[in-house]
């Protein structure tokens, strides 16, 4: 199996650009009530046309007005403050300086917070169009196609692309939603679970705790198909696909990762048998105990099916197959292994293909090495009147549209081998054509010793 890199590829970095309650103590603001004057919201609209182009504002203007203004003691730079109201997106506050210098723009969000005192803020937004906060981020939770009716917001700050707030979802659960700086519909949104963050990283959550983040694999494990009494559950991490990984370990002893498409649909449960793969696997549940049980469970499907294997090592492959298990088989008692595909519909048979067959089924085998196939190869050969080639080397040729499957084979005299020609349900071989003889078949043969005359 191939090893997935699972980890956390999360850096959001807020840069020096303060949110605006830094600004707020050196603003003489003249409306740190809720009382908006005429002259206020006149200043505002007039100044607004160009706050947004000079800004680059995604703001289809509903309403403004003009906050405050202040100057710098130091550089004597005068600062004037404005709050925009923008139909169906987050409100901004913009502070527009006399140096010609582009505005700086915060988000109400930003802007409304307390001061680190703990006191209002004087640029906390106040007009209509920006009380809630909540409803103008829906367009963005919208677009980046997640599932979250937020009951609380906050603003975690900006960076020179970056917006970033966090949510917490009715019904349990946050995430991190990143915009652009300033935020604009037009451009990338992304939306990633607090549990994919470090609770003392930069970057964090703090409207949801951990248990609530963690809530999401109780069901994803009810929709698994599993009998699982959740008794423990950790966040494993997140492949570069954007798919989470979480493990759940079970009252009974088992265990299992749960495979989350970033959509939040559960695409995969994986037993903690089989998950060594996923950065060394479950820690919450015993594997070593799952993979013996699960040998011993793979060793009854087996001969069942009518291959006689006592399992001693097992690689699952990740296909899918509707209500089927496709594994690779290595045996204790015989020197090949198969692919097992197991059904779990009742009245489905279950079958092992031996490996040196496998491929015509598009599954190679990887635990058992190819000469240990070579016997059943020989057989083929016997059984087609060509007793006299001991089977020294194999090549998968190729299925043809009308499902006849070609096999090349060396032997081990060093004389010309064939080419098998197979029906594949069931796989039985039905022709031997010798190589010099078989150029019309995907190009003839092309092992060491077949590609010589006579």
């Amino acid at each position: 199996m191939r090893s997935i890199g699972v980890g956390l590829a999360i850096a959001i970095v807020l840069s020096a650009f303060a949110p605006a309650t830094a600004l707020a103590a050196s603003a003489k603001a003249s409306a740190a009530s809720v009382t908006i004057s005429k002259e206020q919201r006149d200043k505002g609209k007039a100044a607004a046309p160009g706050l947004i182009q000079a800004a680059g504002l995604d703001c289809q203007l509903a309403d403004a007005r003009q906050i405050g203004e202040s100057t710098d003691p130091k550089t004597k730079v005068k600062s004037i403050f404005y709050e925009l109201a923008c139909s169906g997106n987050e409100g901004l506050v913009v502070d527009s300086t006399s140096d010609s210098a582009p505005p700086k723009v915060f988000t109400c969000l930003e802007s409304s917070a307390p001061t680190p005192e703990g006191k209002p803020n004087n640029l906390a937004c106040i007009l209509p169009g920006n009380a809630d906060p909540k409803a103008a981020l829906a367009p963005y939770i919208a677009k980046s196609g997640k599932a979250c009716a937020p009951d609380q917001v906050r603003a975690l700050g900006h960076s020179a692309t970056n917006t970033i707030f966090e949510l917490a979802c009715h019904g349990g659960g946050g995430y991190i939603l990143r915009t652009s700086a300033p935020p604009r519909l037009d451009k990338d949104v992304q939306m990633d679970p607090c549990v994919m963050f470090d609770p003392n990283g930069t970057v964090k959550c703090e409207l949801t705790d951990r248990a609530s983040q963690l809530a999401i694999v109780d069901q994803l494990a009810a929709q698994s198909g599993k009998s699982c009494t959740v008794k423990d559950k950790a966040f494993i991490g997140v492949a570069s696909s954007g798919d989470l990984y979480y493990e759940v370990a079970c009252q009974d002893g088992k265990g299992y990762v749960l495979e989350q498409a970033k959509t939040g649909a559960l695409t995969r449960t994986i037993d903690c048998a089989n998950a060594d793969f996923l950065n060394g696997g479950c820690k919450l549940t015993d594997a070593r105990q799952a993979k013996t049980e699960q040998a011993g469970l793979y060793t009854q499907l087996a001969k069942k099916a009518g291959f006689d294997c006592n399992v001693s090592g097992y690689a699952p492959f990740s296909v899918n197959l509707a209500g089927k298990e496709v594994v690779e088989l290595a045996c204790s008692n015989r020197p090949d292994g198969g692919i097992g595909i197991f059904s779990s519909k009742p009245g489905d048979p279950s079958v092992v293909l031996d490996c040196a067959h496998s491929e015509l089924k598009s599954f190679r085998c990887g635990l058992t090495k190819a000469p240990a196939g070579y016997p059943a190869l020989t057989a083929d050969l016997k059984a087609l009147g060509k007793a006299s080639c001991q089977v020294s080397a194999s090549r998968m040729v190729g299925v043809t549209a009308d499902q006849r499957g070609y096999m090349e084979v060396g032997c081990a005299d060093g004389l010309q081998g064939y080419m098998i020609e197979y029906s594949l349900t069931p796989i039985a071989a039905k022709a031997v054509i010798i190589c010099s003889d078989a150029k019309g078949i995907a190009g003839g043969c092309t092992l060491p010793g077949n590609t010589k005359k006579g």
